[in-house]
């Protein structure tokens, strides 16, 4: 255990982001709840040891596809699938809290639902109202479930990505950490599906843009919207805000108590706190470049 992985076990405030293909199975795109309660139980068990834990989760979109028997969005106009997007997320969003309210209350832990738009952020009332709510929630002992309110979110309002939503999230709460689930072990130098000579990056001191280039605008599944590359935006918000962030696999949920415990899990890509790092301002230019 390196001493950087050892300091691991002292983060008091932990956001954790699960994606799409995280929560369903492949085959069908029903919600996998096999994989949904081991999620729960390991929060919960973090939350007994006196920690705060936020979850930002995706699902909503999927799940609402699945129930309204939906297999895409692309046969249609944009107008008429983004309306379609919206209103899957607004059936699938009430089915997805619903499902985590039963599995945290079989431990005895109270699930908040929080929904985001850019302008949460951008916004500097919304932006210190959210704040107030997130650390009231966590000192009234509550784990705030996160996801971007994608019924009402559109294109110029949108994050766009749940690993962006997440890192915004942990530098609003003041977290010190950030772990981001994903289908892949962490940063590799290259794809690793299509790549066998990709390295495994155990760990990024300083985020150059070396680092940036290898992210990929691709993701593994058909059901989330996050590649490499919104992972490693996810590390500059987060790392520029004083904030530890690991990737790694969700293919064993039990992941996350052994990064917790500081065995050498995923990549740690380390806090760098930039004093000049302006939150707002970076979501505005949000998908403007």
């Amino acid at each position: 255990m390196s001493n950087l992985r050892k300091l691991i076990q002292d983060k008091n405030r932990i956001v954790v982001k699960i994606g799409s293909s995280s929560l369903t199975h492949k085959q069908t795109g029903d919600m996998d709840y096999i994989r949904m309660e081991k999620l729960v139980r390991e929060l919960s068990d973090i939350r007994n040891q006196g920690k705060d834990v936020v979850l930002v989760t995706s699902g909503a979109i999927a799940a609402g596809k699945n129930v309204m028997k939906i297999k895409d969005f692309n046969t249609r106009s944009q107008a008429e699938a983004m309306a379609m997007k919206q209103a899957c997320s607004s059936v699938g969003q009430a089915r997805l809290m619903m499902t985590y309210q039963r599995l945290f209350a079989e431990y005895n832990q109270i699930a908040a639902q929080i929904l985001m738009t850019k302008n949460t952020i951008v916004d500097n009332l919304n932006r210190y109202n959210a704040h107030n709510t997130f650390s009231q929630l966590l000192k009234m002992g509550a784990i705030p479930v996160v996801n971007e309110n994608d019924t009402v979110a559109t294109y110029e309002i949108e994050i766009g990505d749940n690993d962006t939503l997440s890192a915004i999230v942990a530098a609003l709460v003041e977290a010190d950490l950030l772990i981001l689930l994903s289908d892949i072990d962490g940063l590799y130098t290259d794809d690793p599906r299509k790549n066998p000579e990709a390295r495994f990056i155990r760990q990024v001191d300083e985020l150059t843009d070396e680092y940036m280039g290898m992210g990929k605008e691709s993701t593994g599944s058909n059901v989330g919207t996050g590649g490499m590359n919104t992972k490693l935006i996810a590390a500059k918000i987060a790392t520029k805000s004083g904030i530890d962030m690991v990737i790694a696999n969700s293919s064993d949920i039990g992941v996350l108590h052994r990064i917790l415990a500081g065995e050498d899990e995923g990549t740690l890509f380390l806090a760098k706190k930039d004093e000049s790092f302006d939150l707002p301002e970076f979501v505005h230019n949000l998908h403007k470049t």
